[in-house]
């Protein structure tokens, strides 16, 4: 695990999303299309929206969420809400975007379908994940209902988990976390690097984060 400090949230922004397109490009250099998997969250809000002014081709990048909240496309809570404001716009509007939810769907056979629709792009090309301070990271969350199965290695690539007091949600499974070429984390604030820290020392049921990060790079600003 490699971790890079930068003096500010707005350098770590404008470093990581010229790192992001970089990657994006050499992957498109050798593959017909780069599988580019991103978190919901406030966290990537700005990272997303310098990414999106950056000419590559687009059109060849399938963007796909890590996980997202069972609630319609254009709720509040919406994770790919976030996604389509900040990403898919100006240069980045052309990329084709892969949903989760289906409002005729409840989670569990939500995640069935978007499982078979993910067979043809993995193992992701590019993944960019964030952390909560409990250690979590897309839904897999401590203690939820669904944690164990998502974290099985014999898991299908999206699974349907419930987080105490919070919405049902689907997640990427670790398998397919794990599994991701190249493997980006960000974390702000020294709350969520001393959690960082700590996850390294627990089992993974406790520390989702530390059974997926493997050789990725950690982005940390104050």
């Amino acid at each position: 695990m490699n971790i890079i400090e930068y003096s500010d949230r707005e350098m770590l922004a404008m470093q990581v999303a010229d790192e992001l397109a970089s990657e994006l490009r050499k992957c498109l250099a050798t593959h017909e299309f780069a599988s580019f998997a991103v978190p919901g969250g406030s966290s990537p809000g700005e990272i997303f929206e310098i990414l999106s002014g950056i000419h590559l081709d687009w059109s060849r990048v399938h963007v796909m969420l890590t996980d997202e909240r069972w609630v319609p496309e254009d709720h509040e809570r919406s994770n790919t809400r976030l996604v389509r404001e900040k990403l898919l716009t100006g240069e980045a509007a052309a990329a084709p975007f892969i949903p989760f939810y289906d409002p005729d769907l409840d989670p569990g056979a939500g995640a069935e379908r978007a499982s078979v629709r993910l067979k043809g792009e993995l193992p992701l090309s590019l993944l960019v994940l964030g952390m909560g301070s409990d250690m979590h990271t897309a839904s897999l969350f401590p203690g939820a209902v669904g944690l164990k199965a998502a974290m099985a290695h014999h898991a299908p690539p999206v699974c349907a988990l419930h987080p105490a007091d919070q919405e049902e949600r689907v997640s990427l499974s670790a398998e397919v976390l794990r599994g991701a070429l190249s493997t980006h984390l960000l974390i702000f604030g020294e709350e969520k690097r001393k959690a960082l820290e700590k996850a390294r020392h627990l089992p993974a049921e406790q520390a989702p984060i530390a059974a997926v990060l493997g050789g990725g790079t950690v982005h940390w600003a104050p």
